[in-house]
C-alpha cells in the first residue's frame, strides 16, 4: 500500500471538522484480518471529541474511544491489515477503496455537490445505513422506493428500512469477502416483488465490488418478465429472472448464496433443501406460513404439560411456527452449517419477522446434536418436511 494512499485516508479520518465515518471490512484474497469489520466515527465523551472504533469479529462487537493521538496509532494498525474494502465519508466527499487481485489499491473519490452531510457526535446512535437516504441509487427509483429526485417516498420508509436491515444481516457475516470465487452466484428462491433481489444485487456489485450472476425465481411469469425488464433498464446484465417452482428450478451451477424470503409453508423447506444440495456458503431465509407442521401438531397427541397452551388456536399456531423454525435451524446445524434465528424486521411491521441465517462451516454433527433432534421430534410427534426432502443426505439415515 502506497504512503500516498495511507495519507489520503488518514487525512480524511483525522479531519475534525469534516470526518463522518470510516469502515474497514473483508480480507484480501488469500489473506486474513483480525476483525471482520471495523467502523470508526467521531463521538463526544464528557464534552470531548473522541474517535470510536467498533470492531466486529463475526459474533459480537467491541467499542473503544480514543484521543486523536491514540486514534492515529489505531489507524496505522488498521491500514497495515490486508482489508479488501475501505470507505471513508466526510461532509464533503466519499472515498472508496477496493483492491485488485494483485493487491493494488483502487481509489474512488466521489465529491458531494448537494447539501453536505451533517456531523453527528452522539455517543449512542442508530447504526449507519448501508444505503443512505442522501445517496440516491437508481434501482430504488426503478422499484418505486425513491422519487426521481432521490428522496425516499413517504409510504416506502418501512420498505427502505427493511432493505437496509436485510443488507446489514448479509454484511455483518463478512462471508461475501471470504468467498474467493468469480463470479459470485446468487439465487433468490421465491423472489416475489424482488425488492430485496434488486437490493442484494446492488449491494454485491456497487458496494462490495463483486462480479455477480444472480437469478430471481418465482412462479409468477408476469412478475418475472417485469423484473427482467427493470434489470435491463438498469443495465444489470448479471441479474436474471426465471419463472419456475422452487423444487423444479435447476441452476446452471451451484449457488454460493441463497435467499428465500417469505416463501410460504413448505416452499421454505424446498429452498433450504436446494441450498443444502448446492452446499451454498450463505443462506438467508425469512419463513412465512408454517401449515405443514401445524397439521402434524393437530394430529399428534398433545404432551400433557402443554394442554393448557394448545387448547388455544392462536397459541397452537404460534408454537407451530416456533417449532418449525427451530427444527429447520437444527437441521442446518446437522448438515454442516452455523445457523442462527434472528429478528429480521420489528414485529410491528409483520408478525412473520424472523430470519434464519446460516453459514456453511462443514462441522460434522455431534452425538449430542443428533440426540437433541431426535428428542424434539419424538416429544412433539412430528417429522419436518425439510428432513423428508433431504432423504438420504447424511446424517438423516442415522437420525430418522
Amino acid at each position: 500500500m502506497s504512503d500516498a494512499f495511507q495519507e489520503t485516508l488518514l487525512a480524511a479520518v483525522l479531519d475534525e471538522d469534516r470526518f463522518v465515518e470510516a469502515v474497514f471490512q473483508g480480507a484480501r484474497r488469500g489473506a486474513a484480518v483480525l476483525w471482520a469489520r471495523v467502523t470508526v466515527r467521531p463521538v463526544l465523551v464528557q464534552g470531548e471529541r473522541r474517535l470510536q472504533f467498533t470492531a466486529f469479529d463475526g459474533t459480537q462487537e467491541r467499542s473503544r474511544n480514543h484521543t486523536p493521538a491514540e486514534a492515529r496509532a489505531q489507524l496505522a494498525e488498521l491500514l497495515a491489515q490486508p482489508y479488501n474494502s475501505i470507505q471513508a465519508r466526510t461532509t464533503a466527499e466519499t472515498i472508496r477503496v477496493q483492491f485488485s487481485k494483485k493487491g493494488r489499491p483502487i481509489v474512488h473519490r466521489e465529491r458531494r455537490d448537494s447539501q453536505p452531510v451533517p456531523l453527528d457526535l452522539a455517543h449512542d446512535r442508530a447504526k449507519p445505513l448501508i444505503l443512505g437516504e442522501d445517496e440516491a441509487a437508481p434501482f430504488l427509483t426503478a422499484i418505486g422506493v425513491m422519487t426521481a429526485d432521490g428522496r425516499v417516498r413517504a409510504d416506502q420508509q418501512r420498505k427502505f428500512r427493511q432493505i437496509n436491515e436485510f443488507l446489514r444481516l448479509i454484511d455483518e457475516t463478512g462471508e461475501i469477502d471470504k468467498l474467493d470465487v468469480g463470479p459470485l452466484r446468487v439465487v433468490d428462491l421465491g423472489c416475489g416483488s424482488a425488492a430485496l433481489t434488486f437490493a442484494t444485487y446492488h449491494y454485491l456489485t456497487a458496494v462490495k465490488g463483486r462480479e455477480v450472476v444472480m437469478t430471481g425465481v418465482d412462479t409468477k411469469t408476469h412478475l418475472m418478465e417485469r423484473h427482467a425488464a427493470t434489470a435491463a433498464q438498469l443495465g444489470w446484465d448479471g441479474l436474471r429472472f426465471a419463472a419456475a417452482r422452487i423444487s423444479d428450478y435447476h441452476a446452471d451451477a451451484p449457488a454460493d448464496v441463497v435467499l428465500a424470503l417469505h416463501a410460504c409453508d413448505t416452499a421454505t423447506d424446498e429452498a433450504l433443501a436446494q441450498a443444502i444440495g448446492w452446499r451454498s456458503r450463505l443462506i438467508l431465509s425469512a419463513p412465512c406460513c408454517h401449515h405443514h407442521l401445524q397439521a402434524q401438531l393437530s394430529a399428534a397427541a398433545t404432551p400433557e404439560a402443554f394442554r393448557p397452551v394448545l387448547r388455544h388456536g392462536i397459541l397452537r399456531e404460534r408454537l407451530g411456527d416456533v417449532l418449525t423454525d427451530a427444527l429447520r435451524a437444527h437441521i442446518l446445524r446437522l448438515v454442516g452449517y452455523r445457523a442462527e434465528v434472528l429478528e429480521f424486521v420489528p414485529v410491528e411491521h409483520t408478525p412473520k419477522n424472523l430470519m434464519i441465517r446460516a453459514v456453511r462451516n462443514d462441522a460434522p454433527p455431534t452425538a449430542a446434536l443428533i440426540a437433541e433432534y431426535r428428542a424434539l421430534k419424538a416429544y412433539w410427534g412430528v417429522t419436518p418436511h425439510l428432513e423428508t426432502l433431504l432423504g438420504d443426505t447424511p446424517p438423516f439415515p442415522l437420525v430418522a
